[in-house]
């Protein structure tokens, strides 16, 4: 069962925790079902407030865990008492043992060739029980619709049962939501778990974490990539969500 959630700017977060995302996820896994979960941040919350056809797809998602600390503060500020982060790379790194523990197959949709080897790399050595039935760096165009076709049936063919997609925001979250009911396996879009498990990029620092500036470690790292995502996305979310808070406060009266 999906717990209580928030809405913040519009766009569903679940109030869960890494043991409630995994747990769920296993058991889904376990009865073969197809689902998908989208690990948010402030720049999904802000795609789905830019883009309603977004926006409800991920309110469709079956789990949606708060990946960024300033989400994590909002659902705090709306009444979840004790919020913790469900942080993506972490929750890879929790479900893969649940997975490895289980026996439940993987599988790995995305990433360039370099990252989504390394993180199956890295996986085994973490975790040598681990069955890892399916792997795939897709192209950075579309697909066609043969070519999806034949990655759905060999996704399925491999018996995977948990898919970690690896695609980036929006594009991760578009296509779990296109291919639910056709991919027999729980897909988690989890698009940086793949460079930093990878090794192809560094992880911020836990204080930074934990500070909620993450954003402003990566923005370091990637200036050119990621100016506009942080410096056009971050000054609007606060403002809004100011906004909301406020509007909340006033109706409370």
């Amino acid at each position: 069962m999906t717990p209580a959630g928030r809405f913040i700017l519009g766009m569903r977060v679940d109030a869960t925790s890494y043991a409630h995302a995994t747990g769920q996820v296993v058991t889904w896994a376990k009865a073969g079902e197809s689902r998908y979960v989208c690990v948010a941040n402030v720049h999904m919350v802000m795609e789905a407030y830019d883009h309603p056809d977004f926006r409800a797809l991920v309110n469709a998602a079956d789990l949606v865990t708060p990946d960024g600390m300033p989400l994590v503060w909002m659902l705090r500020r709306l009444g979840v008492k004790n919020q913790e982060r469900v942080y993506g790379p972490e929750l890879t790194l929790r479900i893969a043992q649940a997975a490895a523990e289980e026996g439940i197959p993987i599988g790995l949709y995305g990433g360039t060739p370099q990252a989504n080897e390394g993180l199956a790399h890295n996986l085994h050595k973490g975790f040598p029980k681990l069955q890892i039935t399916y792997r795939y760096s897709p192209p950075f165009r579309p697909l066609t619709p043969e070519e999806d076709a034949r990655v759905v049936e060999a996704i399925n063919a491999s018996g995977a049962r948990i898919l970690f997609v690896g695609l980036g925001c929006p594009k991760q979250e578009r296509w779990m939501a296109e291919h639910k009911d056709r991919v027999n396996a729980v897909m988690l879009g989890v698009g940086a778990a793949f460079d930093i498990h990878g090794g192809q990029k560094p992880q911020a620092p836990a204080w930074m974490q934990r500070a909620g500036l993450e954003w402003l470690f990566r923005l370091l790292s990637e200036p050119r990539r990621l100016w506009r995502r942080y410096l056009y996305h971050n000054p609007r979310f606060v403002l809004l969500a100011l906004c909301q808070l406020l509007l909340g406060i006033i109706k409370n009266q």
